[in-house]
């Protein structure tokens, strides 16, 4: 996957962009948040972990193997977090949509789903791909609530699947939605985000 142009997607509330140095400073203000990170493998809880979490960006874009967005509040212009494209098969015309985390100040305000509309629709519209897939840990309620009320169907749980950042080994469970089935979802679950006309 060439990452080498810039991907933008937007609407009326969310702004989604590729991830600068510069954004480092802004972005310390949100991510040194231990709730972020609770359900995370890893976390960001200081000055070298920051550092170390933009390098892994970078990387990603240079491999292209993940494509890290930078999630902006319109409405102020603030940056409330990142998400990102991961885990890119193009074989199999398949991605993840992942490591997302938002500021306590957009947490349960709908701007997550927005996202999640814009990068499904970019997805399965733009990039083409069959399958979308979404993971998170067993013990995380509100993150597989999220999932299943964005469409995704529930595949199952990978016992003792990863290493958490304090010792904990993690339960995984995987979401995922497929291409025939975005029309459908798109018309029903984001009817108030979606043209009228289904692609």
């Amino acid at each position: 996957m060439n990452f080498s142009q810039g991907i933008l997607l937007q609407n009326q509330r969310v702004l989604l962009r590729r991830y600068l140095p510069s954004d480092l400073p802004e972005l310390a203000q949100i991510a040194l948040d231990e709730d972020i990170w609770r359900f995370m493998p890893t976390r960001i809880s200081n000055e070298a972990e920051l550092q170390g979490w933009a390098a892994t960006v970078e990387q990603g874009y240079a491999s292209g193997t993940r494509y890290t967005f930078l999630i902006v509040d319109r409405a102020t212009g603030k940056l409330a977090g990142s998400t990102s494209y991961g885990n890119i098969s193009l074989p199999d015309k398949r991605l993840e949509i992942g490591w997302t985390w938002l500021s306590k100040e957009h947490r349960g305000t709908g701007l997550n789903r927005h996202c999640k509309f814009l990068l499904l629709q970019h997805a399965f519209e733009e990039l083409r791909m069959e399958r979308v897939e979404l993971k998170t840990d067993v013990l995380n309620l509100r993150s597989r609530r999220a999932m299943l009320k964005i469409g995704a169907t529930e595949e199952g749980t990978l016992r003792s699947h990863t290493q958490m950042h304090d010792g904990r080994r993690r339960d995984t469970i995987y979401y995922s939605i497929l291409r025939l089935e975005w029309p459908g979802i798109k018309q029903q679950v984001f009817a108030d985000l979606a043209p009228a006309n289904i692609s």
